[in-house]
């Protein structure tokens, strides 16, 4: 089977990469190295889990002509499409950027995937559509369009499109929403990334706001999840929650980080513009769709990751 992950050198992208390959699929990546955060981190990180064994395509999908070309010629059965801007606050400052990234090159896939023939297109959302619910369990059908960020606005634009191309095109769509993924290679611009740094370094750390919580989930159980997805059944198009069902406060948090940072020195900041309070998952769909079930305790999954960045992050 023919697999194309757009946004394959990224964090989640490149984990995904080498897991289908390690499965016997034949993967290709597209990648157009944004500079939204060092296009050398990203390179090392996908040569490091991939091993060199996975073919890697550089070139923008804002264009179209060049996307549908692509796509054509490679034929995919099935289409991760990663490739996004991430992040809250920069979509405060340059929020027309989230339209073409994160809107009009999805539009691109989509219609490239169908053009292509792919049975199958699998995308990547946030759990940021929901909005600031505040602290509850968040199912699938409560996502209604009242987001609070340029960014979460871009995202649940972009899912509607997945709908509606799916429908045009009769290839099955499967969109996922990610809560705070985090991990070996993790995101730098992401609280835990930004932390490690910073504390190898000897720096104090900056919390923002109070009482928030995050469902943070492990790139593994993630990537699994991803995985399982393409032999679930049911309808030609469905969304699915992805996380770890179980939120951690920055309290919580913290006293994790202190176990390996005995030294650590927290200052507090007011909390930012487009930051929601709260994110936890309801994580019963995917259980029951496609066996979606976290194996990874995040006292687990952060020591996993301290030990990375203990080596990596210097």
């Amino acid at each position: 089977m023919k697999v194309v992950v757009t946004g394959g050198a990224g964090f989640i992208g490149s984990h995904l990469a080498a897991r289908l390959s390690d499965q016997g699929y034949e993967v290709a990546v597209i990648d157009c190295f944004h500079p939204y955060y060092s296009t050398e981190r990203k390179e090392r990180q996908f040569e490091a889990l991939t091993g060199g064994r996975v073919p890697l395509v550089r070139f923008d999908l804002l264009d179209g002509k060049e996307t549908k070309k692509w796509f054509v010629k490679f034929r995919p059965d099935v289409v991760y499409h990663l490739a996004a801007l991430p992040g809250v606050p920069y979509s405060l400052e340059e929020p027309l950027a989230y339209i073409d990234y994160d809107i009009k090159a999805t539009v691109n896939v989509l219609a490239a995937a169908g053009e292509a023939g792919a049975a199958h297109v699998l995308f990547a959302s946030s759990s940021s559509v929901y909005g600031d619910r505040g602290n509850v369990p968040l199912k699938e059908d409560m996502a209604d369009g009242r987001v609070v960020s340029p960014y979460a606005a871009a995202k649940y634009g972009a899912e509607s499109f997945c709908h509606a191309y799916a429908h045009l095109y009769g290839y099955k769509m499967t969109i996922f929403r990610y809560f705070t993924v985090y991990g070996p290679w993790g995101r730098p611009d992401m609280a835990i990334g930004t932390f490690l740094r910073r504390l190898l370094s000897g720096e104090e750390i900056i919390v923002y706001g109070t009482g928030t919580a995050r469902d943070y989930t492990f790139i593994d159980d993630i990537v699994t999840g991803m995985v399982a997805a393409l032999d679930r059944g049911g309808g030609q198009s469905d969304v699915f929650n992805l996380g770890a069902g179980a939120p951690v406060t920055m309290e919580q948090l913290l006293a994790e980080l202190r176990k390996h940072f005995p030294d650590m020195k927290v200052v507090r900041a007011p909390e930012r513009k487009g930051d929601v309070k709260a994110t936890w998952a309801d994580i019963t769909k995917a259980e029951r769709a496609f066996g979606y079930k976290p194996r990874v305790t995040f006292a687990e999954g952060l020591a996993r990751t301290v030990a990375w960045a203990r080596e990596h992050e210097r």
